[in-house]
């Protein structure tokens, strides 16, 4: 008998993508992962929005909700900025950020055309 992990479980309803719906805005690529020992459940997150002065701003607040239950963890694996044009339908990923280095924005940009897939999404390193 298969059985899930309670961490397991609650990280199955996570969005693996969730950011504003258009202009151009900072993002993290977050690891979430189980607190329980021998559990080595994890999932990849994008997160961006445009309220955000810092990258810092977007992990916290995303980290804070995620953590309450005290069955996950989360970890800032980078960051960099998301163009989302939502009437040309088309996402580009881009830069670093200074205080969690730059995403791998290929792991973003698979997380965003899962969430968007009749958009136009592409990366690349450039920019800051």
């Amino acid at each position: 008998m298969c059985t899930q992990t309670k961490a397991a479980a609650l990280m199955a309803n996570i969005p693996l993508a969730d950011i504003d719906p258009s202009g151009v805005f900072k993002y993290v690529l977050i690891r979430v992962h189980s607190k329980e020992t021998d559990d080595d459940a994890e999932v990849d997150i994008v997160r961006g929005y445009g309220w955000a002065e810092y990258h810092a701003d977007i992990y916290d607040k995303v980290s804070e909700e995620l953590e309450r239950s005290g069955d996950l963890d989360c970890e800032c694996i980078g960051g960099g900025r998301i163009k989302h044009d939502a009437q040309a339908k088309k996402i580009h990923v881009y830069g670093y950020s200074m205080g969690f280095g730059r995403a791998n924005h290929a792991v973003s940009t698979e997380k965003l055309k899962a969430r968007y897939p009749d958009y136009e999404v592409t990366w690349d390193n450039e920019g800051y």
